[in-house]
């Protein structure tokens, strides 16, 4: 038996030990997969719960509300409006933690209400290994990661997606809108809006993988190797110009390093070196 097989047979004992669980479910790569599997283990003792706020894409709620269909799972939407936390609108590198700690107190609630036994989230095992205060939230609430208690890294869940004909296994990586905005820097709804529909116009432009970071009113933009080039092209280049200044941009600028996880984190690492 290979090693990814043993690991999904690992996440199918660990679901069946749980008995009935109440999953945090994005939509994303490793929260559909976590769901698939919870349902083929626990049937329908398995409920998908998905936060509706200020700081996620409403296309999110979308992608999610289809795939719990597809799999015929009870289905929760929850409303946060996390920008009436003052802590967390003051964006300090702890805006994770709070962010978390408060989505997932009102979970646990909810599978209190509900009889479940326990809270999952989609975090796997490359997760540990990046800056992430939002896991100490998930730690000291008890929160269940069935994926990173059976080891199973991004590639491992991407190509067991593929194996089990999930739309979602080549899907990009995605995070909170306010993940864009640099710490300290206020978090503010204008903003947000801002990010949203400027990440929403290069999605309509065929760039699955894009993040634009909002520093004030500069336009850092992110995306893959293979779209550098592309955006340079000149009809293009102004078409992204006109759009972003539309949109309350003065600035913008293509950072030629291109995408990668936790870009704002940088900034942090360079503090420390310093």
């Amino acid at each position: 038996m290979n090693i990814k097989k043993e690991k999904l047979n690992n996440l199918r004992k660990i679901l069946s030990e749980m008995r009935s669980v109440l999953i945090a479910y994005s939509g994303g790569v490793d929260s559909t997969f976590l769901l698939k599997a919870a349902r083929e283990e626990l049937g329908d003792r398995v409920i998908a719960v998905t936060v509706k706020s200020e700081i996620h894409h409403l296309s999110e709620i979308t992608d999610a509300k289809k795939m719990v269909q597809k799999f015929k799972v009870k289905h929760l939407i929850i409303d946060i409006e996390i920008l009436s936390n003052k802590k967390f609108i003051n964006n300090p590198k702890e805006r994770c933690y709070i962010c978390k700690k408060e989505i997932f107190s009102r979970i646990s609630e909810m599978a209190k209400e509900l009889n479940l036994n326990f809270v999952a989230d989609g975090s796997n095992y490359d997760d540990l290994s990046d800056y992430r205060p939002g896991m100490k939230a998930v730690r000291e609430l008890k929160i269940r990661s069935p994926l990173q208690e059976a080891l199973l890294t991004k590639d491992d869940i991407r190509l067991l997606s593929k194996e089990m004909d999930l739309p979602t296994w080549d899907k990009p990586s995605n995070s909170c809108l306010a993940t864009r905005i640099p710490y300290q820097d206020e978090i503010t709804l204008e903003k947000l809006k801002r990010i949203e529909k400027a990440e929403g116009f290069f999605h309509d432009l065929g760039i699955e993988q894009v993040r634009v970071r909002c520093h004030n009113r500069l336009a850092k933009i992110e995306v893959g190797e293979k779209d550098l080039l592309f955006l340079m092209e000149e009809d293009l280049r102004k078409k992204i110009i006109s759009k972003l200044k539309q949109l309350g941009f003065i600035y913008i600028a293509l950072d030629l390093q291109g995408y990668r996880t936790g870009s704002m984190n940088e900034e942090l690492e360079q503090k420390v070196e310093d």
